[in-house]
């Protein structure tokens, strides 16, 4: 595990609630492809459930990151590309537990107009540093 330094609130900007600022690290820089609701045969994982959907994605999330000798401590940024805002709570829900609100890493999320099929209801992209 790489060491962090995360910076919620910096000088002039209001703390934010679901994601942190600026986080800081060193060591071994690991992207992970945006993930889908697959399973490991190629198939759908939650038709229209955004909850289990989101459930799918962060076990693909975490299997990816283990393959670099990664964690969720690691990650330094998520990005959520969602085709409905109203799917992030279930985004959220799925993201603690994983990550625990007091680790939270830089993220952004963005609506968008649809996904590679229009059956994914989100897509979710990691950043990690590893210590080397």
């Amino acid at each position: 595990m790489s060491e962090l330094t995360r910076i919620p609130a910096p000088d002039g900007l209001a703390p934010a609630s679901q994601y942190t600022h600026v986080v800081l690290g060193t060591g071994r820089f690991v992207a992970v492809s945006g993930q889908l609701a697959l399973d490991e045969h190629g198939g759908l994982v939650g038709e229209n459930d955004p909850a289990a959907q989101a459930r799918q994605v962060f076990e693909n999330l975490r299997r990816c990151l283990a393959s670099a000798g990664a964690t969720f401590d690691d990650v330094v940024k998520l990005t959520y590309f969602v085709t409905d805002m109203a799917h992030m709570p279930a985004v959220r829900e799925a993201r603690t537990a994983h990550i625990p609100d007091d680790r939270l890493p830089a993220a952004s999320a963005v609506q968008v107009a649809a996904l590679i099929r229009p059956e994914f209801l989100m897509e979710i992209e990691a950043f990690a540093i590893v210590s080397p």
